[in-house]
């Protein structure tokens, strides 16, 4: 921050401005005009802003924003001292002003105008008049404006209470009129090669990232109809070139005003076209954002690519006759953090500097003993992305690798380059990427004829690669810290989601929704129900649901991969080898070669061409082991020329070991759980018998998941002579333990009473023997009775109520009344002294039992009650013995919203009385 008056300016307006100053320091050693009466006066003609974190990745984000935005204006001759002013007035702001930084920039007929401006809250505002310098260059408040007034034609500060304004205007050296950029002229054998007719798609991309335009020579590059596509994001088509959860993606990249550079399309036959393309950020007539993508083959990218601003000589000295660097455009662009974007152009420039056909970069893995491909340019495809070759032994190593070397002709030496091969690629130089002695990656460059490359072109290779090596390898750590960052969150997620389910078909569906596109394209569950099984196919996801059909099938004929318990990843070629043979069956039919009627194959040639492409890559078989026994195995695949990255199959690895896990033991609880249901269910009585002239129904819920029993209970069941014995009870507790004894009670009173025991002495025994269980006894409470249909259509009743809700009769006017006398409940004293009570039910009355779960029935401090119940009892005059039992069932449903935490049954009887002929 500099404060005072600015060497060189003049004095600002004294006129008093109301407030506090606005105050503007413009310098005059320019022959011009001030910059409110020039640049701001002209017409703008575009205009781009950005704000910036106060972080010191912003600088470089900032320098970015500003190189994108002046070479997509078409201003590559000023855009390099743009950035450095840039760079130093953001440095000056988020570094040592510690506020965010709002970069303008606006462009005109003239020039360029750049203003940097930060929220330094507190400053003192410079004294009018009083002059001060500027100081040394060694203070960190005036080096920027130094720069500044160095390069820019005109600049200045201005001052409100809440920011400062650093500006600088560029303008634009004369040149003939239209003319935006312009190359040599070259001899034949020189310029690009390009099919007969060069396609050029023309792609609109609405604010959301929809096709919304696909012309002609799309639909030819890409095979896909214009209707096809139309609507569908781009991304669903675009394999951008970055590792996942890194770097700028295409989503970014169609928010800027304007991008270069290279991707790929995956066609309609699933392979993936490499493009060059260049995005320009418009306007639609209705006011709305929306990107113009024009697309080429990546190596007809001369048509589109705005060639770069190179010394006016290969003499290697600029006008003033210093010696000028290069490869100096790979420094600063992209962002250092940016591994992806880093890589890819420096392939591209390296290509673009030797004039080659094609370049690629390799990075060695942490033991330095295999080379990544982690970008190309100019190869027919991507085929060869993430792949692996030995360093130093073994069939296919990369011979060069440690040194820098020349290749006159690979055909005399095939293997030399594992990365060309079969690429048509003739002639390579090859230079290694060190950094402190160490090999860290390499980087080549390659033509089509031979004898294109001498030690003069390695030499400046190797000299832009040591000059890329530190920033590449810098980079590529951050990467890496980030991938680890993101690995353990993606892990520490999964974890979560499946220990959230002991469901194991929702664990299946998690296990492949987690891999499926994070790891890979398509995954497959493969499950194995006991050693003697073989491997049986669960589930089938691809990102595309369209595929998961066809995928299916082709796994189901196919046998499944072997249940090697061995840990890691291991290759299976067989869904690729298998869809290929069915592709290639289905086209040769469909040519009619092999004799076969064409129509009828003809409907299933484009799903098995998908379904080949979309195996057709790398496959690999994880192995699903918990408890020291393969439980399963879980398969990740890629579409057609694409490998997997060793830190995605490590990454798998560490899943498929949770997914076992949450596997087993959704197992180990499907089979608890059926084990208990079936114990369960035995202690249900079988259903209920018919009884002449009486109505019955029951409802049963038992409390807690997976319980269809717990301690209450019911029974109807025959005595003797027209007689029926019934009983509603409630065990202490509820669950397994509570169920058991469920059961004693309800076979004890069963063979009781039809010993001709009356219900007093059925009680009493039964009381014995639950005390009889010494510790495992629990109390009981127990209404029971004996039901008799009578001949004038009542039904007569002898009752015994232990400790149990009371039964509660409705008559027919609609009054409602306990229908016994409360009594001892049984299981805690030794000697009890129970009675009957015989009740007469009249035609239309009706009995209502039910447990303490239903009275009991709580939201917050309210309870249902005794009361409760015989409120709603009322309202059922008239109703069927089902209807009252539902209309009570509901009542208690709604009296709270949370669920039952008791058990609950409801028994209701029904004198319907006698029909009139």
């Amino acid at each position: 921050m500099t404060t005072g008056l600015i060497p060189g300016g003049q004095p600002p307006d004294r006129r008093p401005t109301g407030g506090l100053p606005h105050q503007r320091h413009e310098p005059v050693g320019h022959a011009a005009l001030p910059v409110d009466n020039r640049l701001r006066s002209s017409v703008i003609t575009a205009r781009a802003a950005a704000s910036f974190e106060p972080v010191g990745r912003s600088v470089a984000t900032a320098r970015s924003f500003v190189r994108d935005t002046l070479q997509g204006w078409g201003f590559a001759d000023i855009v390099d001292d743009a950035v450095v002013l840039t760079s130093e007035l953001v440095t000056n702001a988020v570094v040592h002003a510690g506020t965010a930084a709002d970069v303008l920039c606006l462009r005109s007929d003239e020039g360029v105008r750049i203003e940097v401006a930060d929220h330094y809250p507190e400053r003192e505002i410079p004294l009018q008049g009083h002059p001060s310098t500027m100081g040394n260059p060694d203070r960190e408040g005036g080096r920027g404006l130094q720069l500044c007034a160095a390069l820019a034609d005109r600049w200045g500060v201005e001052y409100t209470p809440t920011h400062k304004t650093v500006w600088f205007q560029l303008v634009l050296p004369e040149r003939a009129v239209g003319t935006r950029a312009a190359g040599p002229s070259l001899p034949a054998d020189l310029l690009p090669l390009a099919d007969g007719r060069v396609r050029v798609a023309v792609v609109q991309i609405d604010r959301g990232g929809a096709i919304t335009a696909w012309s002609e020579d799309a639909e030819e590059l890409f095979g896909y109809p214009s209707d096809q596509v139309t609507g569908k994001p781009l991304t669903d088509l675009a394999a951008w070139p970055h590792t996942p959860g890194t770097s700028t993606g295409i989503v970014e990249a169609l928010q800027l005003s304007r991008w270069e550079g290279s991707y790929g399309i995956r066609g309609a036959n699933g392979r993936v076209t490499p493009v060059y393309a260049s995005h320009l950020r418009v306007r639609d007539t209705g006011g709305e954002p929306s990107t113009v993508c024009l697309l080429v083959r990546d190596h007809e990218r001369a048509v589109l690519q705005t060639p770069l601003r190179m010394p006016s000589s290969d003499s290697g000295t600029s006008p003033d006759g210093q010696s000028t660097d290069p490869f100096e455009v790979f420094i600063g662009s992209p962002a250092p953090d940016d591994l992806d974007g880093l890589l890819q152009r420096t392939v591209e420039r390296a290509r673009d500097m030797l004039d080659a056909d094609s370049a690629f970069l390799l990075l060695a893995t942490d033991d330095e003993t295999e080379l990544e491909v982690r970008a190309s340019t100019g190869l027919p495809s991507a085929r060869q992305r993430f792949a692996r070759v030995p360093v130093e032994a073994g069939p296919g190593r990369y011979g060069s690798a440690r040194m820098p070397a020349v290749h006159d002709d690979l055909t005399a030496v095939p293997g030399a380059v594992p990365l060309l091969s079969g690429t048509g690629m003739r002639s390579v130089v090859t230079v290694p990427l060190k950094v402190e002695g160490r090999l860290t990656g390499s980087l080549g460059v390659a033509a089509e004829s031979p004898g294109r490359y001498s030690n003069e072109e390695a030499l400046r290779l190797q000299f832009a690669a040591d000059r890329i090596a530190l920033a590449v390898e810098s980079a590529r750590l951050g990467e890496l810290e980030r991938l680890r960052r993101g690995s353990l969150s993606f892990l520490v997620e999964a974890s979560d989601l499946l220990a959230g389910t002991l469901d194991r078909d929702q664990t299946l569906a998690l296990m492949a929704q987690m891999t499926v596109p994070t790891l890979a394209t398509w995954c497959a569950v493969y499950t194995i129900a006991d050693q003697a099984s073989d491997p049986y196919l669960s589930y089938v996801l691809h990102e595309d649901e369209e595929l998961i059909d066809g995928i299916k099938s082709l796994l189901s004929k196919i046998s499944p991969p072997d249940p090697v318990p061995t840990p890691g990843a291991r290759v299976w070629s067989t869904p690729g080898e298998v869809a290929h043979q069915a592709a290639l069956r289905s086209s040769m039919r469909s040519l009619g070669l092999t004799g076969g009627p064409t129509r009828q194959v003809a409907s299933g040639i484009g799903p098995t061409l998908a379904t080949a492409s979309a195996v057709g890559g790398e496959t690999v078989v994880l192995p699903l082991v918990a408890r020291n026994r393969v439980i399963g195995m879980l398969t990740l695949g890629k579409p057609t020329d694409e490998h997997f990255r060793q830190e995605i199959l490590e990454l798998a690895e560490d899943l498929s070991r949770r997914a076992a896990l949450a596997l087993d033991n959704a197992r180990l609880y499907s089979e608890r759980t059926a084990i208990s249901q079936s114990l369960q269910r035995s202690l249900l009585p079988p259903e209920l018998p018919e009884i002449d002239g009486v109505e019955v129904e029951v409802i049963y819920r038992a409390a807690g998941e997976g319980n269809e029993v717990g301690g209450d209970f019911y029974d109807l069941f025959p005595i003797s002579d027209g007689a029926y014995g019934f009983a509603i009870g409630d065990v202490c507790g509820t669950g397994p333990n509570a169920a058991a004894v469920t059961g004693l009670a309800r076979h004890a009173l069963r063979l009781l009473a039809r010993e001709g025991l009356s219900g007093p002495a059925v009680l009493e025994r039964l009381n014995s023997a639950i005390l009889d269980e010494g510790a495992r006894s629990r109390f009981l409470t127990l209404l029971y009775g004996e039901l008799r249909p009578q001949a004038d259509g009542s039904a007569e009743l002898k009752v015994v109520c232990a400790g149990h809700p009371l039964p509660l009769r409705l008559r027919q006017d609609g009054t409602v009344e306990p229908a016994a006398e409360p009594q001892p409940l049984l299981g805690v004293m030794e000697d009890l002294e129970l009675y009957e009570q015989t009740v007469t039910l009249d035609p239309g009355d009706v009995l209502l039992c039910v447990t303490d779960g239903v009275t009991e029935r709580r939201e917050g401090t309210r309870m249902l009650g005794d009361d409760g119940l015989t409120d709603v009892l009322t309202t059922c005059t008239g109703l069927t013995a089902g209807a009252v039992a539902a209309r009570i069932m509901r009542a208690v449903e709604r009296f709270a919203q949370d669920a039952p935490s008791d058990d609950m049954a409801i028994l209701a009887m029904r004198v319907p009385g006698l029909q009139k002929d």
